[in-house]
Parts: structure tokens; sequence; C-alpha cells
């Protein structure tokens, strides 16, 4: 037995034996804090042997015809020999042979040296017990994530910053260096401060993602379109367990609508009042009418003449799985939900979301963004579906950090301007989308940050999934004399013409008498068009 072994076998005796004293629940408070902290060294050092040991295993050479060092001792891959050698999980055991990967260390079979590791500072900080297996993963996770978009330089100088971070130690700018002096060659102290958890590291690296890769936003934008969804599982014990992804700015309104209903000072939402008739209202049933002499849409030289069909037999328009549909119909829901009147307020005002972003990168349109309450930066495109019919408001900071200027911009229509452009529109613009148009948001057409107004003449009805995706999806809007056009993608359209979008037809019931309250359905000729018609819809 060699001396390492015999070492750890000394460490593990004396481990039991404090176990088998059962004096750990006698100490007091302060002790087993003392305790614990002592634990959480040994448990650290403990993950360090494990992922020096795994990292430094022999890689054989591809088609050598020599057993891997799994197949030595009887298994079939690392992950199983980890598996059965540390009583772990398959999980726990991948992210030890991740971890070997990112210490181990190769041989340079001209001089016969180490080289040094991919990672070589966290290294040294694994083998000092100042970071576990979870710290390191969390701090080089978002930095591997982005490939090769992020250069060797740029990820040693991480590393370096990552590894004083784990440490507790953080880098600042000396106090002797002036203004004109800052930068590349401005002092640089550190200062000690209490040690990094994953967290803290995970956070750090997305931040230092945001600088190194600010064209990531893209694939890191596809990557979760592709990966949201929600799907209620079968029930089990009496409750349906649901499961799935959010968007970060799904997550952030959800959180946002938690905290106004959680918040201690506030008893939840009102009870809602049994609805009142109006003038509006006949049996509970809200009816909404037209204008009675409403102009029929207009076709000249400059347009096609064409008009959308209102479905998508085929399927093609929405290529969203289920799941994604409900996790958009989520999103849709929560927006609403935050806008309703009994919804209870947070700090004054409706449960808002958040988003954040550099004037500079929304100008550009390079760089990340940052919803509040979640950790996770996304992608600008985010940011421009918030401020499309959203509030803007600018904060201008100095290099200190200090607030000197807050300026706001109101873009959002009003109830009486929503109101006019559901009417007209009845449902989400994109044709083969029957999302009703008052469940919609409304867009700017001609963006407000180029001088587009806030105005039923600029704005559509868009359901939450085809405005979020709209500068991405190849479809494109555009309004002439007040009557929105769309125009498809070449796949979709290969003649690339604009088309008047046509709402599908609703039929009568046919149960209910046709009296002066239920109105009967538009029929197709342009005469008909012109008649009253009444929309019912539920209060």
């Amino acid at each position: 037995m060699n001396s390492t072994t015999e070492l750890l076998d000394r460490v593990a005796a004396d481990l039991a034996a404090v176990l088998r004293a059962d004096a750990l629940a006698g100490l007091s408070d302060a002790e087993k804090m003392q305790v614990l902290r002592a634990a959480g060294e040994v448990a650290r050092l403990v993950d360090a042997v494990v992922v020096e040991t795994v990292g430094s295993v022999d890689q054989r050479p591809a088609g050598s015809g020599e057993l891997a060092f799994c197949g030595l001792f009887g298994c079939r891959t690392m992950n199983e020999l980890v598996q059965r050698v540390l009583r772990t999980d398959a999980a726990g055991a991948a992210r030890v042979v991740k971890a070997g990967t990112i210490v181990r260390r190769e041989l340079d079979f001209s001089s016969g040296a180490m080289l040094p590791a991919r990672w070589p500072a966290l290294r040294e900080a694994l083998l000092d017990g100042a970071v576990g297996v979870a710290g390191l993963l969390a701090a080089t996770g978002p930095v591997e994530q982005a490939g090769p978009r992020i250069g060797a330089a740029d990820r040693l100088h991480a590393d370096a910053e990552l590894a004083e971070y784990a440490r507790g130690l953080v880098a600042v700018e000396g106090d002797g260096a002036s203004d004109g002096d800052r930068g590349a060659d401005a002092e640089r102290r550190v200062e000690a401060g209490p040690p990094a958890t994953p967290e803290d590291l995970k956070l750090l690296s997305r931040v230092i993602v945001t600088y190194l890769d600010p064209d990531g936003a893209e694939p890191a934008e596809e990557r979760a379109m592709r990966a949201r969804g929600i799907v209620l599982g079968r029930v089990k014990d009496g409750v349906i367990p649901i499961r799935g992804s959010l968007l970060p700015e799904t997550a952030g309104q959800l959180q946002r609508i938690w905290d106004a209903y959680l918040n201690p000072k506030v008893d939840g939402p009102p009870v809602p009042a049994a609805p009142m008739p109006d003038e509006g209202m006949a049996g509970g049933v809200r009816f909404v009418p037209t204008v009675d002499d409403a102009p029929p849409r207009e076709t000249n030289d400059f347009l096609d003449g064409d008009v959308l069909p209102s479905g998508d037999r085929g399927g093609m328009v929405d290529g969203r799985s289920r799941a994604q549909k409900q996790h958009d119909a989520l999103a849709a829901v929560l927006g609403i939900a935050a806008r309703h009147s009994d919804m209870p307020s947070l700090g004054g005002a409706a449960p808002t979301l958040v988003v954040s972003v550099t004037a500079e990168d929304y100008a550009s349109g390079r760089g990340w963004a940052h919803v509040d309450g979640i950790d996770t930066p996304v992608s600008l495109i985010t940011a421009r579906h918030t401020a499309c019919g959203s509030s803007i408001q600018r904060v201008t900071s100095d290099p200190a950090g200090r607030i000197i200027g807050i300026d706001s911009t109101d873009r959002v229509f009003t109830v009486h301007q929503r109101r006019a452009i559901t009417l007209r529109d009845r449902e989400c613009l994109i044709p083969g989308c029957h999302v009703p148009a008052a469940w919609c948001e409304i867009h700017h057409v001609t963006e407000h940050s180029r001088g587009g107004p806030t105005h039923t003449d600029n704005g559509v009805a868009l359901c939450w999934h085809h405005h979020r995706t709209l500068d991405t999806s190849g479809w494109t809007i555009r309004m002439h004399n007040g009557t929105p056009h769309v125009r498809g993608p070449a796949w979709w359209d290969p003649h690339q013409r604009w088309r008047t979008p046509r709402p599908a037809p609703r039929p009568a019931p046919r149960t209910a008498p046709r009296t002066a309250t239920t109105t009967a359905t538009a029929t197709a000729t342009a005469t008909a068009a012109r008649q009253r018609t009444r929309t019912p819809m539920r209060a």
C-alpha cells in the first residue's frame, strides 16, 4: 500500500472515530459552526483528490489496442467506474469526469514536461481547497459554453479573475491613479473578502461572458427558444405535476406576480365582484358593436390586392410543439394578469417586468440584456420585445455608479387605442394564428425609437409568440392608409407579396335565435361587410 493511500485511510479512520464518539450532538452552537467549517474544507480537499486522480488517468491512443483505465477494472466507461468506486449516481459521476477534463494536464512529448491545465488558476484553487467540484463547474461552465468565440488569452484572464474570486480576493483599481491614467496602466490591487460560493462564481462567469462574447446572445436566444416548454404530467397522489423550462422574461414576470401575491403587506387579490350588466351587456355577455359605416379595405396599384388566408391547414406557419405553445400561452397570461385591476401592487405599482440594457448595446443591436430577479442574461430580442409596448426609463450614472439622471418615455397604447385595434384586427395578425386580439400585445409597426407614433395607424395585434419572434421569423408588417399588410417568409410565399390579412369567419350560433342582441355573421360580399356586426366576448 502506498503512502498516499495510507494517508487517506488514516483521514477516513479519524473521521469515523469522530462519528463513533457521538460527540457532535453535545457541542455548543459555536462549536458546531466550527465543525461545519472544517468539514467543508475537508470535503473540498476530498473533491480535489478525486478530480485530480480522475484527471491524471492516462488516455490510451485510439486504435492502440490497449485497455482504457476503466477497462482494466471491468467497467465500460469512466462514468461507470466513478459511480461504483465513489458510490454516487450517474449525474454525480458525470460532474467528476467533467471536472477531471478541466484540470487535466497533458504531457509534452518533446520535452517530457507537464503542460498547464486548461484552467490553471482554478486548478490551483481546487488543490488548495478554495473551491470544490460544484464551484469549479459553475465558474467554467458559462465560458466553456461560449466555445471558440472566446479565445485562449481571454479564457486565461477569466480563469485568473475567477480563481481570485473563489478565494475571496477582489481586484480593484488603485486609488492613486487619476481618471486620465485609468485603463491598462492603472494601478491594480486586491482586497480580501469572503470566499465565493458556486452561485457567486456562476454569476461572475456570466458577467465575464457578456463582455467577452457580445455576439453570443443570438445563438443563446435560439437555444432558449427551442428549449422552452411546459407540460402537465399524469396525476399522482391527487396532484398533477408540472415540468418544463421558462424563458427568462417569462420567469421574471411570474416571479414578480408571486412577489406581489406573497408580499406580507398584501392580503392577496380583492374578491372579484359579480359583473354588473350595463348598456353594453346582455345576459352576462358583453357585446362590442363595430362602427356602423366602416369603409371597406381599398386596393390599388400600390398593393397586390391579395388577401391572406386565415387558416393553416398544412401546419406550416406555426411549427411550435404543444409544450412550446403552452409556454407562450402562459407568458401571455402572465402579461394580462399583471395589468389586471385585481392584481396586488408591488412597491405601489403593478408587478412590472424590468429589463435593463445599456444604451450603447440597445442602439448597436449587439450585447446582452438583464431581467430583474433572473440571473441569466438574455438577448437584445427580449429587450426590444419588452420595450415595444412598454415604458422606457433611461438611467444615467457616472463611472462611480452614482445616478445622475433619470428620464422616461411612455409608449404604451391607451385602453381606447387597444380596444380600437382589437376591434379592427380581431385576432393575431399572422395568418394561421387565431389568438383573439383581446389577448394579444400591441406592436409598433414602426419602432418608437425610429419615430413611430403610439397611434392606431401604427399598432397591430400580435400574440406573445409572434411578437417575440417577429424580427427572426421572416414575417414583415407595414401599414398603408391605416390598414395593416403582411408579407410572409420566402419559404411560405415565394412571390413575397404584400397581402391583406383576413380574420377567420365567425359562425353564427346554431341554437341561438337571430335577435337584435345576437346579430348574424358577416357575409362574403363587400356590401354585407359594411353592415353592423356584434361580436360576443365573455365578460
